[in-house]
């Protein structure tokens, strides 16, 4: 850094001296267009069911979501990602209910297009986990998930999402490949604009425990997820994983998690011209619940914590405060 003076001529002090100087200086900024709403919903009528690992969130029955689409317009909350819980009995090996095109996701989509085409974005998970009695990703053959054929499986999840007015296909799989495929195959069907937000960034980490347990997967689990998702320790790789689908075709990527992956945020923004999202996952949020809760940290850390993804160089964040935050920030 250049000579940029000293102190006494220089005191940055100065400009932070009052409310309105503060605002004026100030580099990073944070508004509802910068939230995705994740919302669980699962099968049943007026429920609005707890999710206990998760303090203020909820699973909802599809009857109960034109309001949180409401909310989500009034806030102006740009998109919302849908996440099913699957019933127990609908789960098999093979995540067939992933392809049922009365699946919950795919009467979530018909509901919030028939009566909100425009006002609000839909995002849609692509992956067999919600759906499988393994609780993995995607086809599992002696004890390893096989990338080719789970891929085969993801093209039709896809192309149903899109057909029932997904305007986001979001794999989250980690498969090799899987982008392309996916841009390939919507092309052909004639899907040309719906869009391809690709986790190709997502780590094996520990903060996803809640998550699972929204979904009901937690349970069924069998190993883990590290012959499939990044390593933490590893962080050029991910410059790899972003080249190859940005190539692929997808037009925004994630990184997840969020914030002990800051600096990866940082590193795929600086290399790429392509807009990143961070997810601020479910062990994130619980902990800053908890800790508010616990008088450990005040409301304000919220805040303070969906600014520092911006401030990393995040387009947008999807985040279980997202109705919250946009509610303080209106």
């Amino acid at each position: 850094m250049k000579n940029i003076g000293s102190y006494p001529s220089i005191r940055l002090r100065r400009n932070r001296k009052t409310e309105w100087s503060r605002k004026l200086v100030q580099e990073n900024s944070l508004s509802s267009s910068d939230l995705i709403w994740p919302i669980f919903i699962r099968e049943g009528k007026n429920i609005k069911e707890p999710i206990k690992s998760m303090p203020g969130v909820y699973r909802y029955s599809i009857d109960k979501i034109e309001k949180l689409i409401e909310k989500a317009i009034k806030h102006k909350i740009p998109m919302i990602a849908l996440f099913p819980n699957t019933p127990k009995e609908k789960k098999n090996f093979a995540g067939s209910e992933a392809l049922n095109k009365n699946n919950i996701v795919c009467k979530a989509l018909r509901l919030i297009k028939k009566n909100y085409k425009k006002e609000v974005g839909l995002m849609c998970d692509v992956a067999l986990d919600p759906y499988t009695t393994h609780g993995h990703d995607g086809i599992l053959k002696n004890n390893y998930v096989d990338n080719d054929e789970t891929i085969k499986i993801l093209i039709k999840q896809s192309l149903l999402q899109a057909q029932m007015g997904c305007d986001v296909i979001a794999p989250s799989d980690m498969m090799d490949g899987r982008i392309g495929a996916i841009r390939k195959a919507l092309d052909k069907n004639g899907f040309q604009l719906v869009q391809i937000l690709s986790y190709a960034v997502k780590y094996a980490s520990n903060f996803y425990g809640p998550f699972r347990d929204a979904v009901g997967s937690i349970k069924s689990l069998k190993g883990n997820k590290k012959n499939y998702q990044m390593d933490p320790f590893n962080n050029k790789e991910a410059l790899r994983e972003v080249a190859l689908d940005i190539s692929e075709g997808a037009d925004f990527v994630m990184v997840k998690p969020g914030m002990p992956y800051l600096d990866i945020i940082k590193l795929v923004k600086e290399n790429f011209k392509i807009p990143v999202f961070a997810y601020q996952v479910s062990g994130e949020y619980s902990l800053i619940v908890n800790g508010i809760k616990n008088n450990i940290i005040n409301e304000n850390a919220i805040q303070e914590s969906l600014v520092s993804f911006k401030r990393a160089g995040a387009n947008a964040v999807v985040t279980y405060f997202a109705d919250k935050i946009a509610n303080k920030l209106k």
